[in-house]
């Protein structure tokens, strides 16, 4: 059915942003109650796919999460959408196919870059009559200024009652447009890799079963365990940030499971690292500054090497520390690695190597495919020690190789010009001669050498964060941020 065909019919618009499901969604909700048949449409905008946070990963996550929705939708003749342009000139070609009465959508916490698109499509509905509903997204409240209330708000919200979505047969049209993805997009878009988590709605259920069924039973224990991690985490996380599942969801998913009662300790805390996802969140909307800007001004007036041989060796895996090159070659093939690695990965690129945050915010964040602006620019700077408000973590990473992978399963497999390489010598290469190689049947030593020098830069890191933190402008900033972030009583 074309828009020519229809005419100046009246109709309503879903549009969906990071809220890709079918249940537990207010928009869709809405669009179904009101009189109208609706148009739902999830976009790939180009001034927003050229933003260096954005990946094809992330693209393709999108695409087969749609795909995920029809297939869900199919039997009431519901479609989604997924056209390649800006919303401004979507939507222009539409209100000349039709006469658009409401849109509906979540609010978005993104950068200030899709910040600025709300903006402007703001007013550009304003100026011709559209309403647009915009519903609140997980708890987070937009204009927030403090934490006043904050939450038990966010309580209160996730022990509300779950929408239960019903759709009518016919009622969401299927329309054709000039900007349907190219078969050149698509085909790049279909080409997805099978060690990423499988994207949508439906796998992000299983996940969460499997999770509550055994897999989190010792989630807990194994949290920092980067082998270890990978199945008893709930791993729900990509899921969590495109919006395939609710967090109210997976909160009251968790909290009501009976397994709960056996398993309280596990449970629990994955319903606390819920909360503090919306708190980092919550943040990030009061702030988007975050994504270039320190968090704690002051850390701003410090000077790094930024030397860039250090940088390219940092993101493609060649440090010469096993654990940190594992890392991030598991985080460029799975998209995936546990949170302590993560800080690890932050600690080692400012603390070690002293470059700046921002030289490494958006490689991490076109890798991870869980990638949420609002999580990752707070926890970036956290690990990064620029915040003033939290104890700054220097990583050493053969601790930590020591520590969370003692047999080295996790290097051999990542790192695999090591998996010849006997125990003793595994964490700390470099100690291995060319003899000791040789012995071992390792032709030559591939491997690479330390970039840096662990007690020289842990030395100086050490030095040049913490005399930093008295600095007059860091304390003065860190007393501003406790007291717009603080829970107050």
């Amino acid at each position: 059915m074309s828009g020519n065909m229809l005419g100046r019919k009246a109709i309503n618009i879903v549009w969906i942003k990071r809220d890709l499901r079918t249940q537990d969604h207010a928009a869709f909700q809405a669009a179904e109650n009101a009189g109208l048949p609706y148009i739902a449409f999830s976009l790939l905008e180009p001034k927003q796919i050229e933003h260096p946070d954005t990946s094809l990963r992330h693209l393709k996550f999108i695409y087969h999460a749609v795909k995920d929705i029809n297939k869900i939708l199919a039997k009431t003749q519901g479609y989604v959408h997924l056209w390649y342009k800006d919303a401004r000139e979507v939507f222009s070609f539409l209100s000349e196919e039709f006469e658009i009465k409401e849109v509906f959508s979540y609010q978005e916490s993104g950068t200030a870059n899709s910040w600025e698109r709300d903006k402007q499509m703001k007013t550009w509905f304003k100026d011709r009559g559209i309403i647009w509903t915009e519903f609140q997204r997980d708890g987070i409240i937009r204009g927030l200024h403090n934490r006043d209330g904050w939450e038990k708000a966010w309580y209160q919200t996730m022990n509300a009652p779950l929408i239960q979505n019903q759709y009518q047969t016919g009622k969401m049209l299927r329309i054709g447009v000039p900007f349907e993805l190219s078969m050149h997009l698509k085909r790049d878009l279909e080409n997805y890799s099978m060690v990423f988590q499988p994207a949508g709605e439906s796998h992000g259920w299983k996940y969460l079963y499997s999770f509550t069924e055994k897999r989190g039973f010792d989630y807990h224990l194994a949290i920092s365990s980067p082998s270890k991690s990978r199945m008893s985490c709930s791993r729900i996380s990509p899921y969590l940030s495109w919006g395939n599942l609710s967090i109210k969801q997976v909160y009251q998913y968790i909290k009501n499971h009976p397994n709960r009662y056996e398993h309280k300790k596990a449970f629990n805390a994955v319903l606390t690292r819920l909360k503090w996802h919306c708190h980092f969140i919550q943040k990030f909307e009061m702030e988007c500054r975050y994504e270039t800007e320190c968090i704690n001004r002051g850390y701003d007036l410090l000077t790094y090497e930024n030397n860039p041989e250090l940088l390219e060796a940092w993101k493609h895996g060649r440090t010469g520390y096993p654990m940190v090159d594992a890392c991030m070659r598991a985080l460029i093939a799975t998209g995936w690695i546990n949170f302590r690695m993560r800080a690890m990965l932050v600690s080692f690129l400012c603390h070690r190597l002293d470059q700046d945050w921002r030289k490494g915010a958006y490689h991490l964040a076109q890798l991870f495919l869980d990638y949420e602006p609002g999580i990752h620019y707070p926890q970036f700077q956290m690990q990064a020690g620029v915040t003033g408000i939290n104890t700054v973590r220097i990583y050493n990473p053969v601790k930590q190789s020591k520590e969370q992978d003692a047999e080295g399963r996790f290097i051999k497999k990542w790192v695999p010009e090591l998996s010849r390489t006997p125990k003793e010598y595994l964490h700390e290469p470099w100690r291995m001669t060319s003899l000791d190689a040789l012995f071992q049947g390792m032709k030559n030593k591939s491997y690479p050498d330390p970039i840096i020098d662990l007690e020289t830069t842990g030395k100086r890191a050490r030095k040049k964060f913490w005399s930093h933190k008295n600095h007059p402008l860091v304390r003065e900033e860190a007393a501003r941020i406790i007291e717009m972030h603080t829970k107050k009583n």
